[in-house]
């Protein structure tokens, strides 16, 4: 027989530790371990193109900046171009009445020269008729122009006084004539060509506005191409960097879940071996008792003078801080549950209705299970200091509030209670979560 139980313990050990040492958890974290490498793989990139998109911006808005500055320039060159053609095309107006008038003023010459060369002739036809000079006539017969006959009349030395006169004052006319009319030529042939000069330029400084114009806007398009692309890698980076801080909660959290079910299979593994070990030394004792005890008939009949023998009462501190073992991980924390058959039933229960329970299956009544909180509580009993704890002793947090939760002492630096997270659980108060939220109010019953 107690080859048996020592096989069941075995057994059950075995079997819990093998419920402990299996990585239930491992390649889920291991994903999400990996998950969140390559979310971080993908933020390096994608923070690396939004660098890349801000220099882009950066040198884009200074190639628009000087844009707009040489289109500023052009403009201003256009502007004064505009002034400059408009200045000319009054001077060649200006210019050409001087030209026209300069030509009605030939025509008036050439038309008085013409009568004086008439006269001139007259006079030489008259002269050679009263036999006068022969050169002389001879010079007005031969020219082959009236320009050409007073160049000649000039150089003959008989010609009379009045008519070297009249051939001088005509020869200066004709050359102020001249000297005029290639002035004016010439000052209009460079206005003409200066206006020409600036209809070119004007062409040239509209099509390179024009150009620089289509680069401005090829410029802006990029930039809010750009804008665009950056704004969209920021969203991204911040949808990656949301999954991050997600898969990172995850972690903790699936961490967290995998530390609770440790220590749950621990103390379930704890329980489960006491048990066996309970039931493999009540087996081994049960033949010898069953051997050693008086046959019925055989047992000496009670006088009525006998006083009947009193058990001592079990410690109530040993039973109430085992009573609820039961519900350890077959139970819920439901805020306010535990106040009615119902969800006492369904092991539904809140830290204090826990305790409340647990006293009451021992046989002591902390009051009206309705009303039942941590503040009836922490007044149920004497204040003990926790240098004094003993199994049984209610002890008390500050968790959301002033002695939000309570609990009962197990000893070894751990109670049992309905706790948030787990349902009913024993927890370690000597150390870590419960070790911070432990206020030192200790209440014996």
């Amino acid at each position: 027989m107690k080859k048996k139980m020592l096989l069941l313990n075995t057994t059950v050990l075995l079997g819990l530790g093998g419920v402990l040492s299996t990585p239930a958890y491992a390649s889920t974290i291991q994903d999400m371990e990996s998950q969140k490498s390559q979310i971080q793989n993908q933020r390096q990139d994608v923070q690396s193109n939004i660098k890349a998109a801000s220099d882009e911006l950066t040198r884009l808005q200074a190639a628009q900046d000087q844009m707009k500055a040489q289109l500023e320039r052009l403009t201003l060159a256009e502007e004064e171009n505009n002034k400059k053609a408009q200045k000319t095309e009054a001077d060649i107006k200006e210019t050409s009445k001087q030209v026209d008038q300069l030509e009605k003023e030939i025509k008036l010459l050439q038309e008085k020269l013409e009568k004086r060369n008439d006269i001139l002739k007259d006079r030489a036809r008259s002269m050679q008729e009263s036999g006068g000079n022969v050169e002389y006539l001879q010079v007005l017969l031969g020219s082959s122009s009236f320009g050409d006959f007073v160049d000649r009349a000039l150089a003959v030395s008989t010609i009379v006084d009045a008519d070297r006169g009249i051939l001088t004052e005509t020869k200066n006319m004709q050359d102020e004539l001249k000297t005029k009319q290639a002035d004016v030529k010439s000052k209009l042939a460079s206005l003409e060509d200066m206006k020409a000069e600036l209809d070119e330029m004007t062409v040239q400084l509209a099509a390179q506005k024009k150009q620089k114009d289509a680069l401005a806007k090829e410029l802006k398009d990029k930039e809010a191409k750009n804008e665009e692309l950056k704004a969209s890698l920021q969203s991204k980076d911040s949808s990656l960097a949301n999954e991050q801080s997600t898969l990172e909660q995850n972690i903790k959290d699936q961490k967290a879940a995998e530390e609770a079910a440790r220590k749950a299979a621990e103390q379930a593994a704890k329980e489960a071996a006491k048990k066996a070990a309970e039931q493999a030394q009540k087996a081994a004792a049960a033949p010898s008792e069953k051997a050693d005890s008086p046959s019925p008939k055989a047992a000496p009949k009670a006088s009525s003078n006998d006083v009947a023998p009193t058990s001592a009462p079990a410690p109530k501190a040993s039973n109430v801080v085992t009573v609820g073992n039961r519900w350890i991980g077959n139970s819920a924390y439901v805020f306010g549950g535990g106040r009615s058959q119902s969800d006492i039933n369904h092991g539904l229960f809140d830290c204090s209705s826990f305790v409340h329970w647990a006293y009451s299956q021992v046989g002591v009544n902390l009051g009206p299970l309705g009303s039942v909180s941590t503040e009836t509580l922490k007044h149920a009993g004497t204040q003990v200091s926790s240098s004094q704890m003993q199994p049984g002793d209610l002890v008390f947090f500050d968790t959301y509030k002033k002695d939000g939760h309570v609990g009962i002492y197990v000893g070894g630096g751990k109670f049992i209670g309905a706790q948030s997270s787990t349902g009913v659980a024993i927890a370690n108060m000597s150390s870590g979560y419960w070790k911070q939220k432990f206020n030192g109010r200790v209440v014996r019953i």
